[in-house]
């Protein structure tokens, strides 16, 4: 197998507060190789944008990067300063976010927008740029193109529009894309042609991306593997047919038992009861224990490990050497 384009190792991101520091990624680990689709799935408050905040330098203050490392191409890139990371951030590392609309600036023309990020991070003329704008928006399926360069985001609809900011991430040819929540704007149909749009410039590209989103629907149609985050913690990595057809952490088999299909019609949908720990009152041991039905005393006392049970890994004690993953005890009182 290649070496990986992006390699994330034992990341923690703090944000200092009156009341302590607050621990919104703690310990993660992933490796993104070239041409692949890495999607990050879990609940609002599991780290997910947090990690991709890190990855590509934007976390709000007081946030900080405070251990592990992030190497892009086998480079260091967590200490960068701020000129530095302005030449990564788009040459590089490409972003698509959840709106559209905060890519895009109102007063300006998608043409014009897209010739001026060209330009910045590539010596070229007006007019080439202008031309290669042209082919962007071609590339990512928008009709009439050359009529469309001239218009300004809010005559695109919300779809267009998001076909547009890709375009955009696309413009300096980065091998590397980050897409936050890039579909949960959209409605189901042109969720996935942007989905299968996404997949066809990662393998037309080799460009690796890493998805952010909250549905295992979404990864289960366009990962190549997944990353299950809770509580700023990896539950759960593997390529994605093993992880949504055999999980192994509980939260993840809870994740894909709130997905409805159309074979089976439960009289009521499968849920995770419980929400998301807060920042201030992470439960000890393993994050999840007190909305697991197979918690047991370790998982109260003992924080587990990833144990690898290839070809995926599990941070939950079921999965450690000699467990009983037969054995169907109660969660703690």
């Amino acid at each position: 197998m290649t070496e990986p384009l992006l390699s994330v190792r034992d990341l923690r991101v703090e944000f200092p507060t009156r009341r302590g520091v607050l621990t919104a990624v703690d310990g993660v680990s992933f490796d993104i190789h070239p041409g692949e689709i890495l999607g990050v799935v879990g609940e609002s408050g599991a780290g997910k944008s947090q990690t991709g905040a890190a990855i590509i330098g934007l976390l709000e203050p007081p946030g900080r990067v405070a251990g592990g490392e992030i190497r892009l191409d086998g480079r260091r890139i967590d200490g960068l300063t701020a000129d530095q990371w302005r030449k990564v951030r788009g040459r590089e590392i490409g972003a698509v976010f959840q709106d559209p609309l905060t890519s895009l600036n109102p007063l300006y023309t998608v043409g014009r927008q897209l010739a001026e990020t060209i330009r910045t991070h590539i010596p070229m003329s007006e007019r080439a740029a202008r031309a290669r704008a042209l082919e962007l928006l071609q590339e990512v399926g928008i009709p009439g193109a050359k009529d469309r360069l001239d218009a300004y985001p809010h005559q695109f609809s919300g779809g267009m529009r998001q076909r547009v900011v890709i375009a955009l991430a696309l413009c300096a040819g980065p091998r590397l894309i980050l897409a936050d929540e890039p579909t949960t704007a959209l409605d189901v149909s042109i969720q996935a042609q942007i989905t299968a749009l996404l997949k066809r410039l990662c393998r037309e590209h080799d460009t690796a991306v890493m998805l952010i989103t909250h549905d295992m629907g979404v990864i289960a149609e366009t990962a190549d593997r997944v990353a299950v985050l809770y509580s700023g913690r990896v539950a759960e990595v593997g390529p994605v047919d093993d992880v949504v057809n055999r999980p192994r952490h509980p939260y993840t088999e809870g994740l894909m038992a709130c997905i409805p299909t159309l074979h089976a019609r439960p009289a009521r949908l499968a849920q995770i009861e419980g929400s998301m720990p807060s920042l201030r009152a992470i439960p000890t041991g393993c994050a999840f224990h007190p909305r697991c039905p197979r918690a047991h005393d370790r998982c109260v006392a003992e924080r587990p490990p990833l144990f690898e049970n290839p070809p995926s890994a599990a941070a939950c004690w079921l999965w450690a050497p000699n467990a009983d993953r037969t054995a169907a005890v109660s969660a703690p009182s």
